[in-house]
């Protein structure tokens, strides 16, 4: 990580990317911009942050994603939701708002540019009803996500599972078979084994790190259930 104070012109695409930032009052918004924030370029594969550690600090992301997931003691992961640019992070606002430890870890999958609060500028930040507001209406997405996710994990076959991360990812992936695995909290050989039967179905074509959707179709029948 390379932290540094945000430029002039990171500041304007925060600005533009989180409008609740730049609806905050200029005598709000600028100290906190110069006294607690810093702005970070990161590698893809970088752990940002890691369950059970205490928060320090609240990503907004101007460039790149972050993947957040929960790990296992047996070393896998399910994967919870993705941070874009514009997102937020649910586990970084839980924790600070709780005052608790993070209950997930955060890797980058590409190249990453964000600015990070401290907690107390953010604690600044969320006094103002507006902002506050935007938080919360955010975190409240997610938690309606991470619902629907729980309830997949629950009920749901894994195929079908998989068949919908196909769909969410286009017609061509760059993938491994353990990321997909990976994303979907279970192991590699049954992905592997669910994918070759997709393929003798004719519903995709596999290559080395790559996915091509031949049949999107029957892929959507079969996520929806059918």
């Amino acid at each position: 990580m390379s932290p540094a104070a945000a430029s002039p012109d990171q500041i304007q695409r925060l600005m533009a990317q989180y409008p609740a930032v730049a609806a905050l009052p200029a005598a709000l918004r600028e100290p906190v911009l110069a006294s607690h924030a810093q702005a970070m370029t990161v590698p893809p594969g970088t752990l940002l942050f890691d369950e059970g550690q205490a928060c320090q600090g609240f990503p907004l992301v101007l460039a790149g994603e972050v993947r957040v997931a929960r790990g296992a003691p047996n070393g896998r992961s399910l994967e919870l939701y993705r941070v874009q640019c514009g997102e937020l992070c649910v586990a970084s606002t839980s924790c600070l708002f709780g005052q608790v430890a993070l209950a997930a870890h955060g890797i980058t999958t590409e190249p990453c540019e964000l600015v990070l609060l401290d907690p107390l500028g953010f604690a600044l930040w969320t006094e103002h009803e507006g902002f506050r507001r935007y938080v919360f209406g955010i975190f409240a997405d997610r938690i309606a996500d991470l619902m629907a996710l729980a309830e997949a994990v629950a009920f749901q076959r894994l195929d079908q599972r998989l068949a919908g991360a196909l769909l969410g990812h286009g017609a061509v992936l760059q993938t491994t078979h353990q990321q997909l695995a990976d994303e979907l909290g279970t192991v590699r050989e049954i992905v592997t084994r669910l994918l070759k039967r997709f393929e003798r179905e004719g519903w995709l074509s596999l290559g080395r790190e790559r996915i091509e959707l031949r049949d999107p179709a029957a892929l959507r029948a079969l996520a929806g259930g059918g």
